[in-house]
């Protein structure tokens, strides 16, 4: 999700990330930065500000006027970002000691539950896919934590890839490269992950899996 080490700050790795999903290096403004801290400052973990700058930065491949695609800035990811951060902490507040039996699944755990009923109907939209499907479910598992809910949402769509077949394949990746190749001053790696991540959107938006489970 990263690619700084894990010693990185939060502000770190929030612009790290953002610049991979804008498509281009960027430094945070002094209100970005300001907005970051009220984000540090909930207590929310990264991965949790890390959905919505994904979900924010999605919106805007597919949802944004023709010629306009790409992340302006920090400040329009905010919506996305705050309202998962919201859902975090109403689910942490409510698992309190007291009341485990009655306490929801980590935000974390629900995640790849949704992940897996995406799955099984992209399985029955689309009957090519579905072998690949069947083998990929037993694999997921319950995540332990975020970073492993993470690898599973980036597996099932990596083993989603490989299973469509080498015309539509090839067309995602091309399609991917054109939306970051204009892009100058990005490092290798922030390059990759860049093409990562739109390869990624364009791969959900072609089978209309939901952006987000």
């Amino acid at each position: 999700m990263s690619l700084l080490p894990e010693t990185a700050s939060f502000h770190e790795r929030v612009q790290d990330l953002f610049a991979a999903y804008r498509g281009r290096g960027l430094s945070l403004s002094a209100l970005d930065i300001e907005l970051v801290d009220t984000w540090a400052s909930t207590g929310a973990p990264f991965e949790v500000v890390a959905r919505g700058l994904r979900q924010a930065a999605e919106a805007t491949l597919f949802d944004a006027p023709e010629g306009e695609t790409g992340l302006r800035s920090l400040r329009a990811c905010r919506r996305k970002v705050e309202a998962e951060i919201k859902k975090y902490l109403a689910r942490a507040a409510s698992d309190s000691p007291g009341e485990a039996d009655q306490a929801p699944e980590p935000v974390h755990v629900a995640r790849v539950k949704k992940l897996k009923g995406a799955l099984k109907k992209v399985a029955k939209a689309h009957p090519t896919l579905a072998p690949a499907v069947d083998r990929l479910l037993p694999a997921l598992g319950a995540p332990a934590d975020f970073d492993r809910a993470q690898r599973a949402e980036e597996l099932a769509l990596a083993v989603l890839l490989r299973a469509l077949d080498w015309p539509r394949r090839r067309a995602l990746l091309l399609q991917a490269r054109v939306l970051v190749q204009k892009v100058s001053g990005m490092s290798a790696s922030m390059k990759r992950e860049s093409i990562r991540f739109h390869r990624g959107a364009l791969l959900r938006h072609a089978l209309e899996l939901p952006s987000f489970w």
